[in-house]
């Protein structure tokens, strides 16, 4: 049975949120499975679940703790229906000196901060014969607190709209068996370029259409189509509403007025082997652009150490009415890692990233929520460089786990991040040509009362020819 419901265990994790697989990641703990059958991201999770089980003497006291955390993680049943939600809440902060937003500076990005409450409500329905849906409720506020000319960088709120708001963030009908996954609808879905990116305060959604085939061992399919999204931080347009894939891309507005309201189409595999993994996906934006995603890791160690070493490709080429316009997008992204973990808690992670001599990464960077790199910074990434057309990037992080001295869920990264920039495109706001950006990041993370969460991030970022740049994001909450 381990075997046979490995993947569709992944796919739980993936499509209905992490809190009623934890329950099952516990079970996996005390039942002791054939970790070799695992794909690597179940792997991952259960060495980790095992470690705050053990601190929790959850294999003592298993089947109470199961009780008690399935009326906490997994929400609340009522006649099989499951309600579950999140309170988050935030405090972000970019100091940009530059208070007035003055266009000479930062490329005029104005100093920004605030405080903001993002619920989220959910009801799922029964599973029938595979069969299951759900409808999810979110919204942000500051309930008037924040100064409404502060607000621009911090893109909780649309940044002209500036206001609270309130929208159905997930609503989809789903099959699941043991080979197949089918869904339609609105889904904080996940892949390497197109998702949720649940990091800051709200995730990004999707109205799609996704299938996933996981009927040969070790390998999972993938084909679906992305009609619209809806997600401040990673919308090119309005993103407290849904827009049409097309509209939320970072293109120039006469790309996006020629696309119409077009969508994205993706294809994919992924192999899991036990020690070797491999991800092959194809996305094709209509009339826009075209990304192929490939990327192989090596995972491996022992009882005293385990790495994962990755090798990465990235590909962006203009195609329909885009390619015939004057708009140029065709480039590439190489990219190389190597990460470990030690067992007295000590972690470490590299990367190096080299982008080719071709345009279009201020088009496509970051749009939809893609962030699969492997040498960006903590907060910072691209948007204040002028330019990363034939740039490099090298990250460098170390990070502790604390529950190794008695701090149990409580973890520290500290990253460097440096970009070597081309002065031939990479040009500051006064005009200047520009050679280098860097950043240094400290993060805690903290899990405390089952379901509590917090993450503080602050990072220092310098460009060349600009003010440096500061910022802080404490953010935290609850799920239920």
């Amino acid at each position: 049975s381990e075997k046979k419901d490995s993947f569709s265990l992944w796919e739980k994790v993936r499509m209905r949120g992490c809190e009623s697989a934890m329950i099952l990641f516990y079970s996996l703990t005390l039942y002791k499975p054939n970790i070799s059958i695992l794909s690597p991201e179940l792997t991952e999770l259960y060495y980790g679940i095992k470690t705050i089980g053990t601190s929790m003497k959850i294999i003592r006291f298993g089947p109470l703790l199961l009780a008690l955390l399935s009326a906490s993680a997994l929400g609340y049943n009522i006649d099989g229906f499951t309600v579950s939600g999140d309170i988050r809440t935030g405090w972000v902060s970019y100091d940009y000196n530059n208070p007035n937003g003055d266009p000479q500076i930062n490329k005029g990005h104005k100093d920004s901060y605030g405080f903001y409450v993002v619920p989220k409500i959910a009801v799922q329905t029964p599973s029938i014969n595979g069969f299951s849906a759900k409808i999810m409720a979110a919204g942000a506020t500051d309930f008037g607190l924040n100064d409404e000319d502060k607000q621009s960088r911090n893109f909780v709120f649309d940044p002209v709209e500036n206001k609270s708001f309130a929208l159905i963030q997930e609503l989809f009908i789903d099959y699941t068996n043991d080979r197949h996954h089918a869904l339609i609808g609105r889904n904080e879905i996940v892949t390497p370029m197109i998702d949720a990116d649940d990091w800051y305060m709200l995730a990004n959604s999707f109205e799609t259409l996704s299938y996933t085939n996981s009927s040969l061992e070790k390998t999972r399919f993938f084909a679906g189509f992305f009609r619209k999204m809806a997600g401040v931080w990673d919308s090119g347009a309005n993103g407290t509403e849904f827009n049409y894939m097309s509209t939320a891309s970072f293109v120039p507005q006469f790309n996006k007025d020629e696309a119409g309201n077009a969508g994205v189409y993706y294809v994919a595999a992924e192999h899991h082997g036990d020690k070797h993994h491999g991800q092959l996906w194809e996305y094709y934006a209509e009339d826009l652009y075209n990304m192929l995603f490939a990327q192989y890791n090596m995972k491996s160690g022992s009882s005293k150490f385990n790495y994962d070493f990755g090798l990465q490709f990235i590909d962006w080429s203009q195609v329909g009415k885009l390619k015939a316009s004057p708009t140029e997008i065709d480039y590439s992204l190489y990219s190389i890692k190597y990460d470990g973990t030690f067992d007295n808690g000590w972690s470490f992670a590299t990367g190096a990233s080299k982008y080719t001599d071709g345009a279009g990464q201020g088009d496509t960077l970051g749009a939809w929520g893609g962030y699969p790199y492997f040498a960006n910074g903590m907060i910072f990434h691209f948007f204040e460089a002028g330019n990363l057309r034939n740039a490099e990037s090298y990250k460098l992080q170390g990070g502790y786990d604390f529950s190794k001295i008695g701090v149990d869920d409580l973890g520290l990264k500290i990253r460097y991040t440096d970009f070597s920039l081309d002065p031939q495109y990479s040009i500051s706001s006064n005009g200047t040509p520009q050679t280098f950006m860097r950043m240094i990041g400290i993060q805690v993370t903290y899990s405390f009362l089952k379901t509590g969460y917090f993450t503080g991030t602050y990072e220092k970022h310098r460009i060349e020819e600009e003010e440096p740049v500061i910022s802080l994001r404490l953010i935290g909450g609850f799920r239920f």
